[in-house]
């Protein structure tokens, strides 16, 4: 029983069939029935953990109209607990308050393109976007299979590791889990927490666009003398390295159009499958926002997206084609070329990277700028490289402590 009565909060789109609503942050799925337990809730439940509730986060998933990061009609916005008028980025925003204001031993988040990561790094807490795959999304409102995963946010990484182990797995019900199955090693991801574990590691720096900070930040100072404590924990260091195609990664690599196309299709999947509920389709909750506009303020943050999925005609193949080179050519290409380990990169700037490819990473806490606003260092890999990235960033955690407990000022 590796979680028993450990006290766990899930980001609000994952199932429980149980007295909890599973909403999304939406209104529309307000007193919907779920068929089953989410695959992870499963396996949670199997290891004796305590699902303490739903944490709030960013109306489907930051995925509706112009929101602002962390709020959603249901719960309203989170704050941050260090600095409560900052963001608290989302859109996993709730388990990553919740988790770094000690309301919950452990949350889930997930993770379609930096909701794990950036709400991790804001919050000062650690967050695993796992590779695609190695944990089920079965019972998780989606928005893209080829993008959505879910993962552990905790105050250490020891603690994500705890939870990692318990929750991945195959699941009948996910087919993507039966390909990254492949990836668990024998004995679990705990052995993995190694404080030498920098020892050897080859880790790459891509300082543009990933390392151009704003004049006055303490991020360049602070960034330097952590290459200096990873050098000193015996990791090779292979610097000015460049992704071949960032530019278009950041600025037209297709990947909003394929996930309004994916949303709609797999929304709609999702909803046809509940048990009971207010909406069926992507059309409905778009039906429900206007008629109740005042309850879930479409005048104020509006719905676009939503109305951009709705009008899509299907999945471009072109587009997913472009999106696989791009990660093949560009990250993929690095990292092999290079015989890197992993990616060091601030805060969460590299989510859009490993997102379109289904590569893991893990955010870990860096530091506290000058108004005491917390920011996360990433270490990015390939895909099944967790226990790599697990030693390495355990043994940087280690060597730093940098987390202190948030201090909830305005």
């Amino acid at each position: 029983m590796g979680l028993h009565g450990i006290p766990v909060l899930l980001k609000d789109n994952i199932a429980t069939k149980d007295k909890m609503n599973t909403t999304a942050g939406s209104f529309a799925l307000l007193k919907s029935v779920v068929p089953r337990d989410a695959g992870v809730v499963r396996r949670l439940r199997k290891a004796g953990a305590i699902i303490l509730g739903k944490a709030s986060r960013s109306e489907w998933a930051g995925f509706r109209g112009n929101c602002p990061e962390g709020w959603s009609a249901r719960a309203g916005r989170g704050q941050n607990p260090y600095v409560l008028s900052e963001t608290p980025c989302g859109s996993s925003s709730g388990s990553a308050i919740s988790v770094a204001a000690n309301l919950a031993a452990a949350t889930l988040g997930t993770e379609t393109d930096g909701s794990i990561l950036c709400p991790s790094h804001v919050n000062s807490v650690v967050g695993i976007k796992p590779t695609l795959g190695l944990i089920s999304r079965d019972g998780v409102v989606p928005i893209s299979p080829r993008q959505d995963s879910v993962g552990p946010i905790c105050r250490t990484v020891s603690d994500a590791v705890e939870v990692l182990d318990v929750i991945v797995g195959f699941d009948h019900r996910d087919e993507a889990t039966r390909t990254a199955s492949k990836y668990i090693p024998r004995g679990g991801y705990k052995q993995f927490l190694k404080a030498n574990g920098l020892k050897g590691k080859r880790l790459g720096i891509v300082r543009n666009p990933f390392f151009i900070f704003e004049n006055g930040s303490v991020s360049p100072q602070v960034f330097e003398h952590h290459f200096h404590t990873l050098r000193q924990g015996g990791a090779i260091l292979v610097d000015n390295l460049e992704i071949a195609n960032i530019d278009v990664i950041f600025g037209s690599s297709g990947e909003g159009a394929a996930l309004e196309a994916e949303f709609k299709i797999f929304l709609n999947a999702y909803l046809k499958e509940l048990v009971a509920s207010p909406v069926r389709t992507l059309s409905d909750v778009i039906a429900f926002n206007n008629k109740f506009s005042h309850l879930e303020k479409i005048k104020e943050y509006g719905q676009d997206i939503l109305l951009g999925a709705e009008a899509t005609n299907g999945i471009n193949k072109k587009t997913l084609l472009k999106l696989a080179s791009l990660s093949k050519n560009g990250f993929e290409k690095l990292m092999k070329e290079h015989k890197l380990d992993a990616l060091v990169t601030p805060g969460s700037d590299i989510s859009h990277v490993l997102a379109i490819g289904g590569f893991p990473g893990i955010s870990v806490p860096a530091g506290y700028d000058n108004k005491g606003i917390p920011f996360g260092i990433c270490f990015g890999g390939l895909k099944g490289s967790e226990p790599k990235l697990i030693e390495i960033a355990y043994s940087f955690e280690q060597a730093t402590k940098i987390r202190k407990p948030p201090s909830f000022k305005h």
